[in-house]
């Protein structure tokens, strides 16, 4: 009680503040700013394709090719002597292609502003 009583007596006493009108002293002037900023982004990208199976392709001219083409076959040439081609690709399954991609991109920027003020 004592204390709220102490300060309703101050502030009876308190006096209003004063404070003074403040007037710039310059007529102009002017303000440069230069930001500078870098930005580095690094990247890895890492790209794993797989098949789950398996594919087997058999391709050529001047080939007899037995039945279903197989892995083992017996393919022979049909016109001995004559120009041929072959070729045969076996795919099984786990990894068909890796990507691997590393990349750094860095950028500098440069904002340089004047502010130019009267009164």
């Amino acid at each position: 009680m004592k204390k709220i009583l102490a300060g309703l007596i101050l502030l009876g006493f308190s006096s209003p503040a004063l404070a003074n009108t403040v007037v710039p002293n310059f007529t102009r002037g002017t303000i440069n700013a230069t930001t500078e900023s870098t930005t580095k982004i690094v990247e890895t990208i890492r790209q794993v394709e797989y098949t789950t199976g398996t594919s087997y392709t058999v391709t050529g001219t001047n080939i007899n090719i037995p039945g279903t083409p197989q892995q083992g076959a017996n393919y022979s040439i049909m016109t001995q002597g004559a120009p041929f081609q072959f070729s045969e690709t076996y795919l099984g399954p786990g990894v068909a292609k890796e990507t691997w991609i590393d990349r750094t991109t860095e950028t500098n920027s440069t904002t340089t502003s004047i502010s130019v003020f009267t009164q």
